[in-house]
């Protein structure tokens, strides 16, 4: 336990640089996803290869590695996109509702039964994205687009959070992240072809911030959060990224110098509000 305290803010400062890195950024939505998780995997590989762990995976392990990496390509493509056409808070705040999908997903096919807290968090997270929506409709309806990628983003995460706690059960951590951000990584370059995006003849600074995105908030923060898998609930997981908009609104006010909005801040302080109610009753379970 005494692990999980000093990682888990270690992870959440990580991710936080995500987006501000993202942002300066000159390059496609598809080729900084790329980037990002093919650079992670590079960086992985020969310690993965030196391991071997999943040489006697079966089938039905390397199925679910596969969804893994599919609702990761997708989630980063989202939630990329939307940094693309709205404001870091907007998006970071709304890609950080995947606590009450993750707790939808848990009802819908891992049977748990669905409270009143979910029911009532789901609520007013759902209040609180149209709040941000709303604010950002009335500035551009690109904007607006761009919070709606941000949600998707927030789905294809949860689907992330839930296929990992399945994973993580039986699987280490090098054995487990090496294939996922490898399968990620591939789609990526798959979309990238099909879409025609170049791979090259950026300029020195965005290969410059590429490189920081693979490895501060992918290799450090993604994977301090899948190996917090194996000893916390996936909701428990989710939970903790919550730091994640306030260090990237931060980062972003002092780096790219946005400001916030009004409905921004009640947006967020209703959708804080309704994660945390609906992951009450589970954290007083795990205590």
């Amino acid at each position: 336990m005494n692990r999980l305290y000093l990682l888990l803010p270690i992870g959440i400062i990580a991710i936080s640089t995500a987006s501000i890195f993202i942002k300066l950024c000159d390059a496609p939505v598809l080729i900084i996803a790329t980037y990002r998780m093919g650079l992670a995997s590079l960086a992985l590989m020969p310690f993965a290869c030196y391991q071997k762990t999943w040489g006697g995976w079966g089938r039905s392990e390397w199925g679910w590695t596969l969804l893994s990496g599919l609702f990761l390509s997708l989630h980063f493509a989202f939630w990329i996109a939307s940094l693309k056409y709205t404001s870091v808070a907007s998006s970071v705040v709304l890609v950080t509702t995947h606590p009450i999908f993750v707790g939808i997903g848990g009802w819908l096919f891992l049977k748990e039964r669905l409270g009143l807290n979910l029911i009532f968090g789901i609520a007013l997270s759902v209040l609180g994205s149209g709040m941000i929506s709303h604010g950002d409709m009335s500035l551009s309806k690109e904007a607006w687009m761009g919070d709606g990628f941000a949600l998707l983003g927030a789905i294809a995460a949860s689907g992330y959070l839930l296929v990992g706690k399945k994973m993580r059960k039986d699987q280490d951590l090098l054995s487990y992240i090496f294939p996922v951000y490898s399968t990620a990584g591939l789609i990526l370059i798959l979309c990238a072809l099909i879409f025609q995006k170049p791979f090259f003849g950026y300029s020195s600074s965005t290969y410059f911030y590429l490189f920081l995105l693979a490895l501060v908030p992918q290799l450090i923060g993604h994977t301090t959060f899948n190996w917090a898998l194996k000893y916390l609930p996936a909701s428990m997981v989710a939970i903790t990224t919550l730091g994640e908009p306030i260090g990237s609104t931060l980062l972003a006010y002092f780096i790219l110098g946005e400001g916030l909005t009004v409905w921004k801040v009640i947006g967020g302080i209703s959708i804080f509000a309704g994660i945390l109610i609906a992951l009450r009753k589970r954290a007083l379970n795990y205590k």
